[in-house]
């Protein structure tokens, strides 16, 4: 362990001399909604807006002989790859999904400069890391795991470091989203059992809950990928070596939707810009409850790097979640009047977002997929009450996920 701190450590001070540390900042807002010292470390104000560049600058700084450094990723680990093989002059080799947005090859791209290559492989990730090893073990180069490796692990514990040398000393509580496990298992190295911790997932990728469940890592059937930035299939062997012993109840499994409620709010309230991932620890407060009340907490924003093209996808979701928006298919007569009719069931605060209905000949009812914003969720229950009482037929189907894939 006394090694592992002053590896941490060292580590820490040699990344001076790439990029400053990332700010610990106390969030007055979060603070006054959980009654405690809410303390959030900076991840996605790094140079590539998450903490991956840590482990990346730790692994390739203990092989200066490793001639290109092969990767495989659709995100933030390539990024963080791309900026060190710069800094360092390496050549990097990088595999990427052909369906990785535009914008992450890109920014991929800029980081690594002449020094990164990068290949679109595959529609999905297992695919792109297939080929990226097999092609790493053809060159003799070296595989620069996103999280499965010893050097990264020590590398993403360089949070840690910071953290108590800016809070001057151990919080009270850590709350750290975790995908593959690094930044995780390096928090838990550094600190052990000085603090408290609890370890957030997205609900669709909670492969560490999944590991302790089984007692080993298993790779779940599926994965929601919309926090992509943590949505992982299978924990990592070296990671859950040092996370095994952490306890189902410190674990949270957070909803997707619900998440979006956080990003937005980070978004309009404290002009803070977080991915998916990045919000998994802020959005766990609401289930901390009082075991953090009066307690110094830190959460870690693990990545900042949103596509304002998803926006209109996270409000969408908020809304749904919070039950101001919800989508129904209604049975409406055939005759004139009968759209009338229905508008008058609506309300001051009810709006019409979406509307589809083709009138079919032969027919004497026609199906209509409505989408109705409203400002109470209490507003649907009078509304569904009044379309029950004068006997229209409706199916609400925003919860549907199957059919909101194809109609929403």
């Amino acid at each position: 362990m006394d090694d592992f701190l002053a590896h941490a450590r060292a580590a820490t001070q040699e990344m001076r001399s790439v990029f400053p540390e990332t700010p610990l900042l106390r969030n007055d807002h979060l603070s006054a909604i959980f009654g405690a010292e809410i303390w959030l470390k900076r991840e996605d104000l790094s140079p590539v807006r998450s903490y991956k560049l840590r482990g990346a600058f730790n692994a390739m700084r203990k092989r200066p002989e490793a001639a290109v450094f092969v990767a495989a990723s659709a995100g933030n680990h390539a990024q963080g790859v791309a900026y060190m093989c710069r800094q360092f002059d390496k050549t990097g080799v990088i595999f990427m999904p052909v369906t990785t947005p535009q914008q992450k090859i890109q920014k991929t791209r800029m980081f690594g400069g002449a020094n990164v290559e990068i290949r679109l492989i595959g529609d999905y990730f297992d695919e792109c890391l297939t080929a990226a090893q097999a092609y790493c073990a053809e060159i003799g180069g070296h595989f620069l795991s996103p999280f499965d490796d010893e050097d990264v692990i020590e590398g993403q514990a360089t949070v840690a470091v910071e953290i108590e040398t800016q809070l001057g000393r151990v919080p009270d509580h850590l709350v750290i989203p975790v995908g593959g496990g690094g930044l995780g298992s390096g928090l838990l190295s550094y600190f052990g059992t000085d603090t408290n911790y609890t370890f957030v997932e997205p609900q669709g990728g909670a492969c560490l809950r999944a590991a302790l469940e089984a007692g080993k890592p298993v790779t779940l059937p599926a994965v929601n990928n919309f926090a992509d930035g943590a949505a992982v299939a299978r924990i990592g062997a070296k990671t859950f070596e040092v996370l095994k012993g952490v306890g189902l109840a410190n674990t949270l499994a957070i909803n997707e939707d619900r998440l979006c409620t956080t990003m937005l709010e980070m978004l309009n309230v404290e002009g803070v810009v977080l991915e998916p991932a990045g919000a998994l620890s802020i959005d766990a407060l609401k289930d901390l409850g009082q075991s953090i009340r009066g307690k110094t907490v830190v959460c870690i924003t693990s990545g900042g790097n949103f596509d304002f093209e998803r926006l209109p996808e996270v409000k969408e979701r908020a809304q749904r979640y919070s039950g101001v928006k919800k989508y129904f298919i209604l049975r409406l007569p055939q005759r004139p009047g009968a759209l009338k009719d229905f508008l008058n069931f609506l309300g001051p605060e009810d709006d019409i977002a979406r509307f589809e209905y083709l009138k079919k000949s032969a027919r004497n009812f026609g199906s209509v997929l409505i989408g109705i914003e409203t400002a109470n969720p209490a507003n649907f229950d009078r509304l569904f009450g009044d379309l029950d009482a004068h006997g229209y037929a409706y199916r609400d189907i925003t919860d549907d996920e199957v059919l909101a894939q194809f109609v929403i």
